[in-house]
């Protein structure tokens, strides 16, 4: 069953002759629990895409469809909704609130959205994410994985439709790097959740089901690794 859709997106910077090409009628699909790796070099377009599919971004022509809605048509109230409640967002510098305790800050989706966490689903993804210690310490208090861990918790909590992570092991050593990515697939396998992970790591690329290299804006290779 297909969760998303991107159909000839196109995104350009500025303008005349100082216009870049950030994306260049870009279109895949992509089924639900599918694992996907985003990879190609510095300036070929990955971030802006994960920005669009994400809702942070519009393109500028094109559609993305996320479970048969088209984002692209939303007005900014309907896209902060969207993004609350269908989008998972793992960044590489974790942005957690440094006020807010652990626990706080995996529930904050839900409560920003008005819903009540439920207890028992919160003490289960602390305890996969291997944080029922830390669950009252503060971001300054834990290490660069830990803090990872939770930014990847707080992603999950509300069960959205696709989970983006933006190069989420580029801040980490190799340790660390490999617990987030068996975080991602144990997510992808045990809870059917679609993920698409941009990286410059060829490594942490091969560890998905499937990798779309983008070039210049444009998807130049688009392979299955496994099914």
């Amino acid at each position: 069953m297909e969760v998303l859709r991107v159909s000839q997106c196109c995104r350009i910077y500025g303008h005349g002759s100082l216009a870049v090409r950030a994306l260049d009628h870009v279109s895949f699909q992509v089924r639900r629990g599918e694992f996907i790796a985003i990879i190609g070099p510095s300036g070929s377009g990955k971030s802006t895409l994960m920005h669009i599919l994400g809702g942070v971004d519009r393109p500028d022509q094109g559609q993305v469809i996320v479970e048969g809605t088209e984002i692209t048509s939303l007005n900014e109230t309907q896209l902060a909704v969207f993004r609350r409640r269908q989008v998972g967002l793992i960044y590489q510098f974790y942005n957690l609130i440094p006020v807010l305790t652990v626990q706080e800050n995996i529930m904050l989706p839900l409560l920003l959205d008005g819903r009540r966490p439920d207890p028992a689903t919160v003490e289960a993804l602390l305890e996969q994410l291997g944080l029922t210690k830390q669950r009252n310490l503060l971001p300054s208090q834990l290490s660069g994985g830990q803090q990872q861990r939770v930014s990847i918790g707080r992603a999950l909590i509300h069960q959205p439709a696709i989970l983006l992570a933006d190069e989420p092991t580029g801040n980490l050593d190799s340790r660390n790097s490999q617990q987030v990515m068996t975080m991602l697939r144990r997510a992808n396998r045990q809870r059917n959740q679609t993920c698409i992970v941009i990286t410059h790591d060829e490594n942490i690329a091969l560890q998905a089901d499937r990798i779309l290299v983008l070039e210049d804006g444009r998807i130049v290779k688009d392979e299955v690794l496994r099914r």
